[in-house]
């Protein structure tokens, strides 16, 4: 066994819901470069047509939009928005996948049988959940990573005026900016990410291939991570263009999507893959490994603090 032991006693809601937000913070303190140069690539050239767009392409790949953003504005530009992404994981992850078991046992009635429609059913309530209680963060957290640090043309100073500015200019429904795609997307990306961990882990303990310990969580973890950003990549960029466009720029999501499809094509909708499937699978690995091990420790800590009272 690598790492902590598994308790016989099962993790608490309470520890699940601790030890989801506290490993989602952990991965995106590791992984928010990847995502800063992921939203940099979506929103390339959409108010150009896709050979003007090619022809004055400011980032080029992932290593050359992280290398182009220290160069043109400094290492911190890396982490723009990593106050509000933090905000956001603590309460957004704590609600898709702390409560995707505790949710998952509701529509199966307590079974330990869960099958695909149970567990599609779960990801998808508890994905939407998360986006009613996290969407202002997630708003400003892609502001920040948008705006370029070079010249005086900045939108927000600080996370606290990212808020304020957005409420006063655009009005309360700003902060809510994007809700319906980042509904859809979460919906989308907690099914791909939470159920396909959850088989890919239950077959390999089924069939003896691997033991529950940090290869089996590992293997998961970068599985769920390919195939989300594979299903998710094309909602996330209409999700990160409509958050970031400025007031009356589109109508609506719906709006958004056809607009790139008619002047970039459908290449559009996988800008920024790469850094996408880079982030989203060392994401998935960091947070996933580090929460299996959190709910360990956190009731193995439990037990030992019952056994010496």
């Amino acid at each position: 066994m690598v790492g902590f032991k598994a308790t016989d006693v099962p993790p608490t809601a309470t520890v699940k819901f601790l030890g989801a937000g506290t490993a989602a913070c952990i991965a995106d303190l590791i992984t928010f470069p990847l995502d800063t140069a992921k939203v940099r690539l979506q929103i390339q050239g959409e108010r150009q047509g896709p050979v003007q767009a090619a022809a004055s392409a400011q980032y080029r790949g992932v290593l050359g939009t992280i290398l182009t953003m220290v160069r043109t504005e400094g290492p911190r530009s890396l982490y723009n928005g990593l106050v509000a992404g933090l905000q956001r994981q603590m309460s957004f992850a704590s609600v898709r996948i702390g409560l995707y078991d505790s949710v998952k046992q509701f529509y199966t009635k307590g079974s330990e049988h869960a099958g695909i429609g149970s567990r599609l059913l779960a990801g998808s309530t508890t994905g939407a959940l998360a986006v009613a209680v996290a969407q202002p963060t997630d708003v400003v957290k892609v502001r920040f990573q948008a705006q370029a640090r070079t010249g005086g043309g900045q939108r927000y100073q600080s996370t606290i005026e990212a808020y304020k500015i957005i409420a006063q200019e655009e009005g309360f429904r700003g902060l809510w900016k994007g809700t319906s795609p980042n509904i859809a997307r979460n919906a989308i990306v907690n099914c791909a990410e939470l159920v396909t961990y959850d088989l890919i882990k239950d077959t390999l303990l089924k069939t003896n291939l691997m033991t529950d310990d940090l290869p089996c969580h590992f293997t998961s973890a970068f599985g769920a991570g390919f195939c989300t950003t594979i299903i998710a990549s094309p909602v996330d960029v209409v999700k990160t263009r409509y958050m970031n466009s400025a007031l009356g720029q589109y109508s609506s999501a719906g709006h958004c999507a056809l607009t790139m499809l008619q002047k970039e094509g459908p290449r559009a909708f996988y800008k920024g893959f790469m850094p996408s499937f880079l982030r989203l699978g060392s994401w998935n690995v960091v947070m996933f490994v580090t929460y299996e091990q959190l709910k360990r420790a956190l009731m193995a800590a439990c037990a030992s603090t019952e056994a010496s009272s």
